[in-house]
């Protein structure tokens, strides 16, 4: 009686997962042939043993990613590439919506938001990112402000696409960078502008000279 007891209690156990501190449990039942109806947030010891039944322990601490080289063209047809650095972290209050729209993602817990951000956070990143970039001339990027302008709109732009997934970005660089070539052209550039500057106001300075 008692090693049926003993057993029983085993079988019970090893149908159970615990969901732990600083991650929320969403579980998936019925295979998720109801929708999102078909899962629900969960805390502490949760009964996995039924068929169909699958529990999804979601980070909410802060997770970092690093999307590949991005080839980006500018307004003038410029070509100048980004490495974006983020970092992010699932609401709580949106888990389930989270897992219910990536759960064709394999993997549980930090493995899910890995394959999450490789396989759908970081190419609609990098459409962003190639989106806002014909937006701006070669020069506009490379004079003062301009690579700050252009960061700040990127950023806020990928924050609302990440708040609509029910995540909240915490940390974005788009590390945007042109080649050897293109940077001396710049500042060939904005050399020959500066001087035309100075002797236009030498020109200025002398008519009024001959005025007086």
């Amino acid at each position: 009686m008692k090693k049926l007891l003993l057993a029983a209690v085993v079988s019970a156990l090893s149908g159970c997962s615990r969901v732990e501190p600083n991650y929320a449990g969403v579980l998936m039942e019925n295979y998720g042939k109801s929708g999102q109806a078909d899962f629900s947030t969960q805390k502490g010891m949760v009964i996995t043993i039924m068929p169909g039944t699958k529990l999804y322990k979601v980070p909410l601490f802060e997770q970092r990613g690093s999307s590949d080289l991005i080839i980006l063209k500018s307004a003038d047809n410029t070509k100048f590439t980004a490495t974006p650095l983020y970092s992010f972290r699932i609401k709580e209050k949106d888990a389930v919506q989270v897992v219910f729209n990536n759960k064709q993602v394999d993997g549980n817990g930090e493995e899910f938001i890995a394959a999450m951000s490789d396989n759908i956070l970081e190419p609609k990143l990098a459409d962003i990112i190639r989106e806002e970039s014909r937006k701006y001339s070669t020069a506009t990027l490379m004079k003062e402000g301009g690579n700050l302008k252009f960061e700040k709109g990127v950023e806020e732009i990928v924050a609302a696409e990440f708040d609509k997934r029910g995540l909240e970005l915490l940390t974005f660089n788009s590390q945007i960078e042109f080649s050897k070539e293109v940077s001396e052209r710049i500042n060939d550039r904005n050399k020959v502008n500066t001087n035309v500057s100075v002797i236009d106001e030498q020109i200025l300075e002398q008519r009024k000279l001959v005025e007086l």
